[in-house]
Formats: structure tokens, sequence, C-alpha cells
């Protein structure tokens, strides 16, 4: 209750989720201000010694072309000179570019990437219109040119009634790897208040009057279910923000826009490009079962935040500062490191290998899991990945009670594994 009374736990409570958004919308939006803003040209001149090439390069409001022989110079950087300042890199086709398949940017400065691709993109499509036009004549470069197709396509599942629903990979991905970092910020910042917790409590020597009306074991389970609740609090909270901004956009008619959209595209109707795009987003989107999700999201966060929230505890009653904490939390960091870099990894191939073990061992499932679960993971995966992780999370529970009982009261020196691994025994 004291944490959730504070001002500043209520204002970052609210804010957190903006700023989530911010955080995905931002590097998109500036990028297109960049981009768009952007009104520097890049003066590219062509070196084309196969006098075949050149042409491929059309000016656009970005990029400007200019023609070159190049025939008089052996030295590209000759030509560079010459141009006095007129251009800002050059571009030498050789006269064996088909057999090759490799020309040369020169330029003061690097260059960067997009300007290499929309070159090498040029580039590309003219060399394979001739190489087919050498093969087969001018009749077999049409024929290819309009058999070039470009399908689309469009991912279904089916529900426990047989109706198709739409689905997304790529939506999947980014709500399991949200929901996973989630876990992984909860676990470290709430562990960690439970340890500067302890810290202050020894330090202050409150603890050896707090321990006179309660058992060790009470206390500290009761630091952790504290500030456990704390967390539900704040998720809950997010869940009814979540709730009202939907109900928002279905009374402006977002909802119903995309709905209608949909029908129509299923009737085979001409639907614009970016409200087909809306609409499969959103019918993706709703497809997801939610309430099995946030279930099983509250589930692996109350198992996790047990296991590695009595770890700080234990070890947090075994030193005399926050600073001298160090040499036990940073295994506990690394391991949840491990954890949010293996879920990361698993985003491609949520069912492979690693991503089933990674999602089996309780130091790693809290995590690792949630890449999974948007991807519906079979129930006896699931069942099995929550039966070893709370079963891991009691055990922790008992070891860092034994900890936390020993070194509660103990002063003046900083303590080794080797001491901590006496008072477990």
């Amino acid at each position: 209750m004291t944490i959730v009374g504070k001002k500043s736990f209520i204002i970052m409570t609210i804010l957190i989720p903006f700023l989530l958004i911010l955080l995905l919308f931002v590097p998109i939006m500036m990028k297109y201000i960049n981009d768009k803003t952007d009104s520097t040209e890049m003066r590219i001149a062509v070196v084309d010694k196969s006098h075949n090439y050149g042409g491929a390069f059309k000016d656009n409001g970005k990029y400007r072309f200019e023609l070159m022989s190049g025939d008089s110079m052996d030295k590209t950087y000759d030509i560079y000179k010459k141009a006095s300042g007129r251009v800002d890199a050059i571009m030498e086709i050789p006269e064996d570019v088909l057999e090759r398949q490799q020309v040369e940017l020169f330029s003061e400065k690097t260059l960067d990437e997009s300007t290499v691709m929309y070159l090498n993109q040029c580039l590309t499509d003219t060399l394979r219109n001739a190489k087919i036009a050498s093969l087969g004549g001018p009749e077999l470069a049409d024929k290819m040119a309009q058999a070039q197709v470009n399908p689309v396509i469009k991912s279904k599942k089916w529900n426990e009634n047989g109706e198709e629903q739409e689905q997304s990979a790529t939506i999947a991905s980014i709500i399991g790897i949200i929901l996973a970092f989630l876990t992984y910020t909860f676990v470290l910042s709430y562990g960690a208040m439970i340890m500067n917790s302890v810290v202050e409590e020894k330090t202050n020597r409150i603890v050896e009057v707090i321990v006179s009306s309660c058992k060790p074991m009470e206390l500290m389970m009761g630091k952790i279910i504290g500030v456990g609740l704390v967390g539900l609090t704040q998720f809950a909270i997010w869940v009814v923000l979540m709730g009202i901004a939907m109900g928002s956009l279905g009374l402006m008619g977002i909802g119903a826009d995309t709905t209608s959209s949909a029908d129509a595209m299923a009737m085979g109707m001409n639907v614009p490009e970016s409200d087909s795009t809306i609409a499969s987003l959103m019918a993706a989107f709703t497809s997801i079962n939610w309430f099995s999700l946030l279930g099983n999201f509250i589930l692996y966060f109350i198992g996790g935040y047990l296991l590695y929230a009595s770890l700080f505890a234990g070890f947090g009653s075994a030193v005399d500062q926050a600073s001298d904490s160090s040499q036990f939390t940073m295994p506990i960091i690394l391991i949840m490191m491990v954890a949010l870099y293996a879920g990361i990894g698993c985003m491609s191939n949520p069912n492979g290998p690693m991503a089933v073990w990674c999602s089996m061992i309780p130091f790693t499932s809290p995590v690792v899991m949630m890449v999974r679960l948007p991807f519906d993971v079979p129930w006896w995966q699931l069942l099995l990945s929550i039966v070893l992780l709370f079963g891991t999370a009691l055990l922790c529970i008992w070891i860092s009670a034994r900890i936390y009982r020993t070194g509660i009261l103990l002063y003046g020196k900083k303590r080794s594994f080797k001491e901590v691994l006496k008072w477990i025994k």
C-alpha cells in the first residue's frame, strides 16, 4: 500500500503504456520525417566501360546521375578529381559486367546502406533483362516480363468450431516479445526493490526489532508477496487502460470500418490497399485468445517473480550494503539476460527444439514461454512448464529462507558463496 500510494507509482503506471507506444512508433516517425525533409541530392557519376548499361540509372528527387565515358583515363580517382566537386560518388561498370556480375562504387565519404541498395536494385533489373535477352532474344524477354507475378500469401487458422480466422506471425511475434520484455523488466525491477528493502532494514537495524515479533520466513514472504501484488496491480491497471482504449476505438467506428472492409474483401469487392491491410491486422489481432494469453502471463509472472525475488531477498540478507550485492546479483541478472536473448532468438521458430527446451527450464521459461504463447503451445508443454516453474520457485524460497534467517542478523564483513552454502546446509 505504501508503494501503490506514491504519486510516482501512479504517474509512471499511467505513463509507461504511452512510453512503450512511443518506443515503437517514434523511430518509424523519425525515419519518415528524416527521409521527407532531406532535400540533399546525391550526384553520382556512372563510368560505363561496356557502353550498354549506363541508362539503367534514372534521376529522381534523391539521386542525380551523370554518364561519363572514362575511356581516356585509367584511374577512376582522376575522373573524380576532374569533376571538381560536381559528383559525390562514381560507379564504374566494367566491360564484362555480365560475366563478372560485379561493379565498383567509389566515394570519399562512407555511403549509407539505402544508397547502395537502390543502385544495386537498378543495376540488377537491367542486367537480368540483358541476360534474358542474350539467351533467348527479345521474345523471351517479353514473355519473362509478362510472367512476373507478385503473389500475396494470407495466413488463416481454424478455431475450435472450424471457422476461419486471419492470423499474422508478425503480430504474434510482436505481442510475444512485448510480454517477454515486460516479464523481464518486472522481475528484475521488483526483485531489486526487495533486495534494497532487505539491505536498508538490515543497515538501519530495524530488522532486529521486526524479527522479535515474527519469524524471518514470515518477514521475507511478506516482502515478496507485498511487492508482487504491486506488480499485479500495475498490470491490472494497464489491462483496464487497454480495454478502455479498444472500447474507444470501437465507439469511433474503427472496428466497424475494418470489419466491413474484411467482408468486402471476402465478397471479392475492390478495397483500398490501406483499408485491406488495416482490416487484416485487426482481424489477426482479434483472433488471438487474449483470455488465455493474459491468464498464462499472470501465472508465469507469479512463478518467475517468486523464483527470482526469493533469490534477491536471500542474497540481500547476506550483505550489509547495496554496493556489496553485485557478487550475488550478477549471476541472477546474467541468467535473466540469457532468457531474454533466448526469447528473441526463438521468435523466428517458436516451436523449435531450443524454444521448447528454454520454455521448460524454470530459469528461462517465464520469458521464453511469453514468445511462444501467441503461437498456440501444446497443453502438455504448458502444464509441464508451469509445474516445473512453481516447483523450482518453492525450492528457491526454501533455500532463500535458510539464507535469510541466518544472514539477516549478521554484520561486519562481506560473505562469500562458501559461507552462504554453509547456511543452506
